[in-house]
């Protein structure tokens, strides 16, 4: 599913314009991707929780000269889906 099918779903269960709900989509991922880049996590009941993960600088090997490189440390987001959620992937 894609964003604007998204926007599409919710317009129709919320009874809003598509434009209106594309704009709240927009502002829900807008506000997790700002708190994650605080630092900080995002906490939806029922569905599950979204936070940053932390790589450490690591070395890696360049796969077509065979050579040592430095692979640099970086943040990734992570998502961990609430029971609730598994329980209704998997009745």
């Amino acid at each position: 599913m894609t964003k604007n099918e998204l926007a599409g779903k919710v317009a129709e269960s919320a009874g809003l314009g598509v434009g209106q709900a594309k704009g709240a989509v927009d502002a829900v991922f807008d506000a997790i991707a700002a708190q994650l880049a605080a630092g900080g996590e995002v906490s939806v009941a029922g569905f599950g929780k979204f936070a940053v993960s932390h790589r450490a600088a690591r070395s890696g090997r360049n796969p077509a000269t065979g050579a040592t490189i430095h692979i640099g440390a970086s943040k990734a987001a992570k998502f961990s889906a609430a029971s609730a959620l598994k329980k209704h992937l998997n009745p």
